[in-house]
Order: C-alpha cells, then structure tokens, then sequence
C-alpha cells in the first residue's frame, strides 16, 4: 500500500510544479514581496513591521491560491477527463488515493512555500528604505537576487539546448541556488559589512513566523483537496477564501459570542482559526515565541487536516467517476 501511496505522491508533486499556473503564481509572489519593500515605506509608523505583515501575508494569498488551482488541477480535472478511472480501476482504494494527492500537493507546496520564505528573508534583510538618500542592499541584490536569476537562465538553457522540462528544471535548480545565496546573505549587512548570521532571522522567530504560515497553508489545502472531490476551480477557491476570512474573523466575530449562541459556537469550533498561526505583532513586540507553542499550533493543524481529509474521503467515495 506505501508503495502506491507514495507513487500517486510523487506523480502529484511532478503534475503540480510542472502546471504552468505554478510558476506564474510563484514569479508574481516573488514580484510582490519586492513591490512590499517600497509600499511598506508609506506608514508613519514601523515600517518594517509593516513589511513583515505584508510579506507574511503574501505567503498567506500564494499558498491559498496554489492550494486550490492545484488541487483541482490533480482531482477535479482527472475526475471530469474520467483519467482518474485508470487509477480507481486498479487494486487501490478511494482514501489512499486522496491521501496520495494530498501528500503530493502539500509536498508541491512546501516547495513554494520554502522559496517564497527565502525572498521573504532577503526581503527583510534589505528593508525599507527609510530615505531616498539609504543605499540599496547589495548582498541581497547580489547574492539572493542573483541567485534566482542565474537558477532561470540556467534553467532556460536546459530547455532550449537539451529539451528539458523547464518548471521542474527551474525548481531544481532554483531551490538549492536561493538556499546559498540567502544563507551567503545572512552574513552581510547592506555595507558588505559581516554580521551575525541569525540576524537576518531575527533569531529563529522570522522561520518560526514562516513555518507557522505553512501549517496554515497546509490546513487550507487539506479544505482544496476535499472540496475538489465535489466542486470545480471557482466553487474551490470561493471555498477556501471563506474559510481564509471566516479563520481570520474568528476571535473577533465569533469568540465573543460563542457562549450565547449555539450557531457562533459550532462556527467556532469547526472553523480553523487562522489567528494561531499568526506571531507577527508577537515579534515586533519584542516577545519571544516559545518552541512549545509551534508544538501546540502543529497540533491543531494536524487535528483539521486529519477531519477535513475524513471528511474529504467520505464524500469522494460516493462521486461517480466513471
């Protein structure tokens, strides 16, 4: 059973960075997180604790919309092109499937989230210029930047002299090079002069931060991968954004009412809150983050995937697909 299991996974994860909407979606973020150093210049107050929303955020919407354009990418397609029959025809069962595709998916995920949290760490590491007169930062403009550029010339190369793939070409490439350059980085402030290698990470409490808005990402796509087993791209994305908003709302909406009335105590209670996984005013507070509460976060997200898959099942194996 691992090994079908494992085999769906990785078909998955090869499907799904090499959709072109992964690449698209992924580039526009890496736009974005650098447009968030010059919006983020804007407020009369932190600048750069706006610049960590905002990036954070950005990593929030990226993995949102990679879940559901993925997810019904891998399930809804198969299901309505009737492809999924050569699978469900052979000896193996509706959850392993499912259970393969989500591994696939998350596995697809992590990987854009991983350098989607790189770009955010340059990102950071330049900060906002707080003056027309401050100085670019170079070693990120240099060693990340660059990073990213050689990985897709390269790449490009590949594709054009030997006939590779390029989106998964580009993510092979692209992962390991960003991983030195931003590690390189880290070791620089903008004057090229050495400093502290955690500094970039505010010590651990910025991959902390990042890891947190994964679990979140994770959850979300566990809601794609179900809801893909019954509606299309919109109804799925529609699906996620609620349960993104509704997460979000959750402490001021329905917390305070959750004692009073019984709808705003099931909503509560069946919708993840979105909030846990959010330590942003924490570190710009000065508050250390223990490693105790990622344990606890890490808890509860498991609990919801583990329901929304259960519940995902339950409904893929009454879907006729044949």
């Amino acid at each position: 059973m691992l090994t079908k299991l494992f085999s769906i996974a990785g078909n998955t994860f090869v499907e799904t960075i090499r959709q072109p909407i992964y690449g698209v979606l992924l580039l526009v973020t890496f736009l974005l997180m650098i447009l968030n150093i010059f919006l983020a210049g804007f407020t009369l107050e932190d600048d750069n604790k706006l610049l960590m929303d905002l990036g954070l955020s950005t990593m929030l919407l990226c993995g949102l919309f990679l879940a559901a354009f993925s997810a019904t990418s891998v399930l809804t397609r198969e299901i309505e092109n009737k492809t999924v029959l050569t699978i469900i025809s052979k000896p193996i069962s509706r959850p392993v499937f499912i259970l393969g595709k989500y591994l696939g998916l998350i596995g697809a995920q992590s990987v854009a989230l991983y350098l989607s949290f790189l770009m955010f760490i340059l990102c950071m590491h330049h900060r906002v210029l707080q003056y027309s007169t401050d100085p670019f930062d170079w070693p990120a403009i240099i060693f990340g930047g660059g990073s990213l550029v050689l990985g897709l010339l390269l790449a490009a190369a590949a594709n054009y002299f030997h006939g590779k793939e390029f989106s998964s070409t580009a993510i092979a490439l692209v992962v390991p090079l960003m991983t030195i350059g931003t590690g390189i980085t880290a070791f620089f402030d903008r004057e090229f002069d050495t400093v502290a290698w955690s500094r970039a990470f505010a010590g651990g409490q910025l991959a902390l931060a990042g890891s947190l808005i994964a679990l979140a990402v994770l959850v979300i796509a566990a809601v794609a991968l179900a809801a893909s087993t019954r509606l299309g791209q919109v109804m799925t994305l529609m699906t996620c954004v609620g349960v993104l908003v509704l997460g979000l709302l959750s402490d001021s909406v329905l917390e305070p009412h959750k004692d009073d009335m019984l709808f705003a105590s099931v909503m509560y209670r069946i919708i993840p809150n979105i909030n846990f996984f959010w330590i942003v005013d924490a570190i710009t507070g000065d508050l250390q983050v223990p490693t105790s509460y990622f344990v606890y976060v890490t808890g509860y997200a498991l609990c919801f995937i583990i329901a929304i898959l259960a519940i995902g099942v339950a409904m893929f194996q009454r879907r006729e697909v044949g």
